[in-house]
């Protein structure tokens, strides 16, 4: 049982998977105010729900008066984490990973304060690492690395084993990030570090790192990877990712993806990724039967004021109420998707528009729904995979698309462009 106030309630909401030194590290934080960072790499210009986890973590850490450092990894996104990758990521331009920091820092700050007297901080590796001498690397970090105990660690060992083949440049990585632990808490005194169970290897091998060369006491911790009860990954539909962007993924959809949480998810994902006290999380948990549906909706408002803030969470709430409950077509609160005039004069196939506007992940998927009798066009059930969409379907200038009660797109004609 931990005994500060940080760790208690990490453990309680499901953060805690591994810790180094679990004792020392609670005894520090109740001593005093720790820093802990979290570290983003670059690769997009959004984050997605597979980030909310450790956002969530370094917003718990603020909340308890302790300080999270943001770590954008300018640097080590030169490079490509391996971790849980199946092969090597793209090489991104100095100029686009500029611009992904950029979006990614402004979403980072919806969750966590940069600024008044609790203020994170916020970093970039490439502040160090781009100034870095390989040789002054080696030197001086790469004798406290044992190649041997690099590859046991499933981040490359995976790989290996799978056949995929790991780049000496990624291999790298794991020095690096160890290298960022050391340099943030030189300059900053960030003593702890926190990551994805994924992470493991990496953050002790920074833990190593930073006792070795300096002789100070610093901790790691992981949180678990989050899988929904039927296994599926975390964050992930028919039609991608789930961004945290709403210029990717608009505010109705992101409410409508926590909304359609597994019942059995709906307690984990509560305590995880809201605010709200533990007693209630626990509270709407119990619900049984058509009841929990409501904690769904309640999931579904409080992640997504988190993430747009809470005049947009309920405003998009209603609109569900409206769209799911009393039948009304809200079309400028509903996801959209262009369909060109000239196509739509000729006749398009419902299975196609289906997959196209992301309410399916295929063609062929989109045919056994609609088979099944799960799609409808402007709530008129439609059974027929070859039926032809056209102009006739308008109405008010749209045509609504629906899978379910809870997914719909308004398709808006556009002039075609050749």
């Amino acid at each position: 049982m931990f005994k500060s106030d940080f760790l208690s309630e990490a453990e309680a909401r499901g953060f805690v998977f591994q810790c180094t030194d679990g004792e020392e590290l609670d005894a520090a934080l109740l001593a005093g105010p720790v820093s802990g960072y979290v570290g983003f790499d670059l690769t997009a210009d959004s984050l997605h729900v597979g980030s909310m986890v450790q956002i969530m973590l370094a917003r718990l850490l603020q909340r308890h008066g302790h300080r999270p450092v943001l770590l954008l990894g300018g640097g080590t996104t030169k490079i490509g984490d391996p971790s849980g990758k199946e092969e090597a990521r793209q090489l991104l331009t100095p100029e686009r990973i500029a611009r992904n920091g950029e979006g990614i820092l402004a979403i980072l700050r919806r969750f966590v304060a940069t600024d008044g007297p609790a203020a994170a901080l916020v970093a970039d590796n490439a502040e160090w690492l781009d100034r870095l001498g390989y040789i002054e690397l080696l030197r001086e970090v790469g004798t406290h690395f044992s190649i041997s105990r690099m590859l046991s660690f499933d981040s490359v060992r995976l790989r290996l084993e799978r056949e995929q083949g790991l780049s000496f440049l990624e291999f790298n990585y794991q020095i690096l990030q160890s290298y960022d632990f050391r340099e943030l808490n030189r300059r900053h005194g960030v003593a702890l570090q926190m990551g994805g169970s994924d992470q493991w290897g990496n953050i002790v091998s920074g833990v190593d790192l930073v006792r070795r060369t300096d002789g100070r006491q610093v901790w790691g911790l992981t949180t678990p990877l989050i899988a929904t009860a039927s296994g599926a990954k975390m964050g992930k539909t028919a039609s991608g990712a789930v961004w945290l962007s709403a210029d990717r993924v608009s505010p109705f959809d992101y409410w409508q993806f926590w909304r359609n949480t597994e019942d059995a998810d709906v307690g984990r994902f509560l305590r995880m990724f809201t605010d709200l006290p533990l007693d209630e999380c626990g509270r709407l948990a119990a619900l049984a039967g058509a009841e929990i549906n409501e904690a769904k909706k309640v999931l579904a408002t409080e992640a997504t004021t988190l993430c747009h803030g809470r005049d947009t969470a309920l405003a998009v709430a209603e609109t569900a109420r409206r769209s799911y409950e009393a039948g009304e077509l809200v079309q400028d609160a509903l996801p959209q998707h262009p369909v060109r005039i000239d196509q739509l004069a000729a006749g398009i196939p419902v299975f196609r528009l289906f997959a196209e506007a992301g309410l399916c992940g295929s063609n062929g998927e989109a045919r056994r729904l609609i088979r099944g009798g799960g799609a409808r066009i402007n709530d008129r059930p439609v059974t027929d995979e070859s039926y032809l969409v056209g102009e006739d379907d308008l109405l008010d200038g749209a045509i609504k698309l629906s899978l379910g009660r809870k997914q719909h797109v308004l398709l808006r004609p556009e002039p075609g462009v050749d």
